[in-house]
């Protein structure tokens, strides 16, 4: 495994990888006390262990400098945003307290882009696997690891429907299929998004077919890092209500993106907060 670089920054490996921001993050077996994830990202694969509060990225100093300092946004003060989060509301205190490890990634747009299309009525195991699919179908090999890399715009926009059948991916493949065609012409240009308020990605990313408010927010917050954008489904609505009755996504500000990730994951992991009347969570 080699010596690792510890992180400069405080953060937690399961409460940011597998939060559901990002599908190609797998746990290993732990080593020594220590507990270990690899994934990929920006064509990299990583190791990663932690132990306790440290964290350690198993990289060159050149790859956390040019890569993995940016993708993990080791640059910002999560200290400073969790405290101003926290003072809006005790309930917000809590779900903060509960996931403090939790910092946004900053994902390539257009594979944050192709992850929450398929994403759409789907649970975390099956991303997963329609993403680690889609790679190995058009996605270069990487060497000397049994990754592939995700596969560009043009790769997808090459093919047709019926080529994306391996991926099992339902419904989502004529999403993914549209979403190639038109970021590949430049219909959708990714990077006048990035250049531009997140109004204008908004209706950017919902000229593709199947990307609707929440798709495209999602793009924005994991794959633009639009930190204000706070996605919204059904869940998020009922933990709303639930928990911050009358606060609303802007409320929250710049920051509203962390404020929806610390209320997302202490809503999934406290189903009882949620339980109808005589219903109790078991």
């Amino acid at each position: 495994m080699g010596k690792g670089i510890e992180s400069p920054v405080f953060f937690d490996l399961a409460q940011t990888l597998d939060c559901g921001q990002a599908f190609r993050w797998r746990e290993l077996p732990s080593e020594g006390g220590m507990s270990l994830w690899e994934g990929m990202a920006w064509g990299k694969v990583l190791l990663l262990g932690q132990q306790g509060e440290k964290v350690w990225l198993f990289c060159s100093k050149e790859d956390l400098e040019t890569v993995w300092r940016s993708y993990f946004d080791m640059d910002a003060d999560y200290g400073e945003k969790r405290r101003a989060l926290s003072q809006m509301s005790p309930a917000l205190k809590e779900a903060a307290d509960f996931a403090p490890g939790i910092r946004i990634l900053r994902q390539e747009p257009w594979e944050a882009l192709c992850s929450f299309i398929i994403s759409q009525n789907n649970h975390i195991p099956r991303i997963k696997g329609i993403i680690q699919r889609l790679c190995g179908l058009l996605g270069e090999p990487v060497a000397g690891t049994e990754w592939y890399g995700f596969p560009t715009p043009e790769a997808v926009a090459s093919c047709r429907l019926e080529d994306l059948a391996p991926l099992r991916a339902g419904f989502r493949a004529k999403y993914l299929l549209d979403a190639g065609r038109k970021v590949a012409s430049g219909e959708v240009d990714l990077k006048k998004i990035q250049d531009s308020p997140v109004e204008t990605g908004r209706k950017e990313l919902q000229k593709i077919f199947g990307v609707g408010p929440k798709v495209a927010e999602c793009a924005l917050l994991y794959g633009f890092h639009k930190t204000e954008c706070f996605p919204m489904d059904v869940w998020m609505k009922r933990a709303m209500a639930t928990l911050l009755p009358g606060k609303a996504p802007q409320d929250f500000g710049e920051d509203g993106g962390l404020a929806q990730q610390y209320l997302f994951h202490y809503s999934r992991l406290h189903p009882e907060l949620f339980a109808e009347p005589g219903n109790k969570a078991k």
